[in-house]
């Protein structure tokens, strides 16, 4: 995030509620913590946001549009140094955080960015028989990542939510997605021993379910 001295008090109040949203959860920081953590009074943030639910829309917006920047960034120069960059780790913990709590935005947020993945996808010489499934996998293991951040800090014996836990991470899912895993010939039998399967169920009746894994 920018330093204090160079943003408005609408800039501070929205980081200093997107590092509040993102360790409390959205329920648990209050108009007040994010007022105080942003050195201005509620006053004002009401004055700016109305809500904290307005100020949550904001955030998301805001931090939604920064991570499709850092994304188009790295289509159009195929690096991707800003894409790891300390903000974007801050951005992205907060996005997880906000899609977290099953609300109708975060499900929206996860669609738009399923879309921007669609785009990319098209302008990459990518191969894939479904496309949207593609990106929407791949952006759900990427997401997994911090969704699993306390898991993944046991693992490694140091925070991956932050420095130099996070490169760590990051080194790892680089190391990962560099090289392929399968053969060509695996992927290619274990595609039509999904093909088979398919054809399976298909002929049966009724169907398969992944059984549910929520607490309800």
């Amino acid at each position: 995030m920018s330093s204090d001295s160079d943003l408005t008090a609408r800039a501070r109040i929205r980081d200093a509620a997107i590092a509040l949203f993102t360790e409390r959860g959205i329920a648990g920081a209050t108009i007040r913590d994010i007022a105080q953590a942003a050195g201005v009074s509620s006053g004002l943030l009401r004055h700016h946001f109305g809500s904290k639910e307005g100020l949550r829309d904001a955030c998301d917006e805001w931090a939604m549009g920064r991570i499709a920047q850092l994304q188009m960034a790295f289509t159009e120069s195929g690096t991707i140094g800003g894409a790891i960059a300390p903000d974007a780790m801050a951005l992205q913990q907060y996005l997880v955080r906000s899609l977290m709590d099953g609300s109708p935005r975060g499900a929206a947020m996860f669609e738009q960015t399923v879309q921007r993945g669609e785009q990319w996808l098209a302008s990459t010489g990518l191969e894939t028989s479904d496309g949207r499934a593609y990106v929407a996998v791949l952006g759900a293991m990427k997401m997994g990542m911090f969704l699993m951040r306390d898991q993944l800090t046991a693992a490694l014996g140091e925070d991956v939510g932050t420095m130099p836990g996070y490169l760590r991470m990051i080194r790892a899912s680089l190391e990962i997605f560099s090289q392929p895993l399968l053969t060509p010939e695996q992927a290619e039998e274990a595609m039509k021993a999904l093909d088979r399967l398919g054809d399976q169920l298909a002929g049966e009746k009724g169907s398969w379910r992944m059984p549910s894994m929520s607490k309800d």
